[in-house]
């Protein structure tokens, strides 16, 4: 049963939401600025209606992950694991060619549907570094560190391996954006 809600976790990141709201406007995102299936892409091209259907629907799926593996009573590490595949999914769908989005949304959905506690440190870490930085995507590497941080300081390295392994994998989907934000900074 584990394995089947682990598969099935990853297929349901293969969901790319993005894709789906770009089809509704005519419009193919992957080949439209960033050429990314996520929330952003789809924002600047599409306007913010297809943002929120966007981030709406990829933080959904990652929610949907955690309440289903609690509905199924799993042990927590199953269900971290669970969540950690839906963003992998996300990051690496493989009917796009491992070509998706950048997870941050599946992230959120996850993040607050985990542990809204541990989360809370994931949006202080952003809030503090973008006001410092005035970059998102350096405030959102920001929030990663607390979010880590956060996790080591209530003791849930183990259980949490699994979904810091994606967190390294979004960075590694968002290390352009890193780049050119740091070095507009210095």
């Amino acid at each position: 049963m584990i394995g089947l809600y682990w598969l099935f976790s990853y297929l349901i990141g293969n969901f790319m939401t993005a894709f789906f709201v770009g089809k509704v406007y005519g419009v193919n995102l992957q080949e439209e600025r960033s050429k990314n299936l996520g929330a952003r892409n789809a924002g600047s091209i599409l306007g913010k209606a297809a943002f929120m259907w966007t981030f709406l629907g990829d933080a959904l799926k990652g929610g949907l992950v955690v309440y289903l593996g609690g509905f199924w009573n799993f042990d927590e590490w199953v269900i971290i694991s669970g969540a950690a595949l839906v963003i992998i999914g996300h990051l690496f769908p493989i009917w796009l060619k491992f070509n998706g989005g950048k997870g941050v949304a599946t992230f959120i959905g996850v993040g607050l549907a985990l542990s809204p506690s541990l989360f809370v440190w994931m949006m202080i870490g952003t809030v503090i570094v973008l006001a410092l930085t005035r970059s998102l995507t350096l405030g959102m590497v920001g929030g990663f560190i607390f979010y880590v941080g956060a996790i080591m300081q209530a003791g849930k390295i183990e259980p949490y391996t699994c979904l810091m392994i994606a967190i390294v994998g979004m960075l590694f989907r968002h290390k352009c954006n890193i780049k050119e934000s740091w070095k507009r900074r210095n």
